[in-house]
């Protein structure tokens, strides 16, 4: 499965920025609304006592004083009086907040009296109330453009924060293997965080090109050390070969000798291809005819049995053509042969090949688990190099990743192990070819 690729960070800053302005507004908003109708409760209710405690003490000490209602504050006796509004019979003594009457908002004050019975002293507050949702609407209207301006600036100050961030980034991306000279610059604006990551990346990459360059210097040194005695072996072989009083076994012999010293100088070519540059691989394609081949391979490294009851069979092999370097695929096969050899004691080692290029060995070994397998690939992909693995499985895959071809290693019933080698990649008329 295939992550997604995370956003810029400029852009989750910016929505981390929006979302906190969201929530601190809408905390404002409801704190303050609290307070609002907190502070608003508490004026109705020291209003309305304060006028209900000057009708009640005018009508005590008053007997022929009359409460004349204004148009703002209208007094009311709790009673059987039809006039009276149904929404007033309903309320207990205390402070109502928004009680309709006659189609407008009111704040009613309802209160027991010993002389008057239950009274309830109402304050016309419909004015009030659209004076506040007026206000409420502008303030948040306020709060949408202060969000959207702070957004907005917050945009443009973060994007011009992490522009020497996605500078860097930029410079990473560009870098190329294999380019020598290359180095990441900082921004001027950059923090001093930037710098630090700069240098110490320019620094893995100025000694990561000495590595190379004395890795070249000693495959070049070594690879003229290695050819000179070949090359004596290989004059030798042949000199002897044409010897004609030569025994027919010690002409087998040298001739084994013979082509070892080729597979080996075929080899050392192959080691120096990918140690310089993988893609000069192309360059040293031929075409080969690997039902041919297959055999040789068998040959050269049938001596390596010994006294083990151990066989080598073939299956019938289709005719077949493949285009690729010729020493990388008798290494290749020649590496999983002998592997499998070693690892064999006793049985038949089975190679096959189908009409796609598939090269198929099952060894009668004691097999692998799938533990074993997962740390060979594992190996594999690191490039560690086991005893006893030849020219080593990490070569073996890199030639596979650069020619395009598929090693599988899975265990085989009831024993043993199965390699299977694709050269599919290297048929006449495929992309890869």
């Amino acid at each position: 499965m295939r992550l997604r690729k995370p956003g810029p960070l400029h852009r989750r800053l910016v929505w981390w920025l929006l979302a906190y302005l969201a929530l601190i507004s809408v905390a404002v908003f409801s704190v303050g609304n609290y307070v609002h109708e907190h502070a608003e409760h508490s004026a109705w209710r020291a209003l309305l006592n304060s006028e209900l405690d000057s009708i009640i003490s005018h009508v005590e000490h008053e007997p022929h004083y009359r409460w004349q209602d204004s148009d703002t504050l209208r007094l009311f006796t709790i009673n059987d009086d039809p006039a009276l509004p149904p929404v007033l019979r309903t309320l207990h003594p205390g402070l109502h907040d928004g009680v309709v009457i006659n189609e407008r908002s009111a704040a009613v004050m309802v209160r027991d009296t010993a002389t008057q019975g239950r009274l309830a002293l109402a304050l016309d507050i419909n004015d009030f109330h659209e004076l506040e949702e007026f206000a409420t609407r502008w303030v948040m209207l306020a709060g949408v453009v202060m969000i959207i301006v702070t957004v907005l600036m917050a945009s443009i100050g973060v994007s011009r924060l992490v522009q020497p961030l996605r500078s860097l980034a930029r410079h990473i991306h560009d870098l190329r293997p294999g380019v020598p000279g290359q180095r990441v610059d900082v921004d001027p604006r950059g923090s001093s965080e930037l710098y630090v990551i700069a240098d110490a990346l320019n620094d893995y990459l100025r000694r990561n090109e000495q590595f190379v360059e004395r890795e070249r210097v000693f495959i070049s040194t070594a690879s003229h050390e290695l050819r000179t005695p070949i090359a004596v072996i290989t004059g030798a072989s042949e000199l002897a070969l044409e010897q004609p009083d030569v025994p027919e076994r010690a002409r087998q012999q040298m001739q084994r000798v013979h082509r070892s010293a080729q597979g080996v100088e075929q080899l050392i070519q192959l080691l120096l291809v990918l140690a310089r540059e993988p893609a000069r691989l192309a360059a040293l394609k031929e075409r080969i005819a690997l039902d041919a081949l297959l055999p040789e391979i068998v040959e050269d490294h049938r001596h390596l049995l010994g006294d083990k009851d151990l066989h080598i069979e073939m299956q019938p092999l289709p005719r077949l053509d493949i285009i690729a370097p010729l020493g990388v695929v008798q290494a290749a096969i020649g590496n999983l042969l002998r592997n499998a050899i070693e690892n064999s004691g006793r049985g038949t080692i089975s190679l096959s090949l189908s009409e796609r290029a598939v090269v198929t060995l099952q060894d009668p070994g004691l097999g692998m688990s799938p533990e074993e397998i997962a740390a060979v690939y594992g190996r594999m992909a690191r490039g560690d190099r086991g005893e006893g693995d030849g020219i080593g499985l990490e070569l073996i895959a890199r030639l596979c990743e650069h020619l395009g071809w598929g090693l599988t290693i899975e265990p085989s019933e009831p024993r043993g192990t199965r390699v299977i080698l694709d050269l599919g990649a290297s048929l006449p008329g495929t992309k890869a070819e």
